[in-house]
């Protein structure tokens, strides 16, 4: 009996091994707008070029959480040889009622062959005061970066959702 159990278990979990996973639930949290100041250009180091993009303001809406975006945050970039951009913004958000929530927003933009956004993915952390918001303290998210504005106002669309 333990035998044809033991048997019938290994037979089921081979047969799931060759099963693919299913995909990771997500929860969609808010669209950000980031308004976007010219690029400061450090230059190239050994790594790639560094540069900063200042962030002047903006806004962020979604379910049970809207605000703006307050100025005075930036994303750190490095322009790797291959021509992809590793990105590290930092910066607060505040609600509709009042609340400060820092942002920390780390990932990799790949563009299109042939040029374009192509990848363009990061996983944002956040640092909100005990209370209302406590719950961006504890959930990994994901963004999807891309372009938003145009020429005069340059922006970016950042949309974030909750993963599990």
């Amino acid at each position: 009996m333990k035998l044809a159990l033991a048997s019938l278990l290994a037979v089921a979990g081979a047969a799931a091994a060759q099963e693919p996973p299913p995909p990771a639930p997500a929860a969609f949290v808010f669209e950000e707008i980031a308004e976007l100041a010219p690029a400061v250009i450090m230059g190239e180091t050994p790594t790639g070029r560094r540069q900063a993009i200042p962030i002047t303001g903006g806004t962020f809406s979604g379910p049970g959480i809207k605000g703006r975006i307050l100025p005075g945050g930036a994303d750190y970039q490095l322009v790797r040889s291959d021509g992809s951009v590793q990105v590290d913004a930092g910066y607060f958000i505040q609600t509709d009622d009042g609340v400060v929530i820092h942002v920390h927003n780390v990932g990799v933009i790949v563009p299109a062959p042939g040029g374009g956004l192509g990848y363009a993915w990061a996983a944002p952390s956040f640092d909100a005061p005990t209370g209302t918001y406590d719950w961006l303290n504890k959930a990994i998210f994901v963004s999807r970066i891309g372009p938003a504005g145009d020429e005069d106002h340059p922006a970016v669309r950042i949309t974030i959702w909750k993963v599990g």
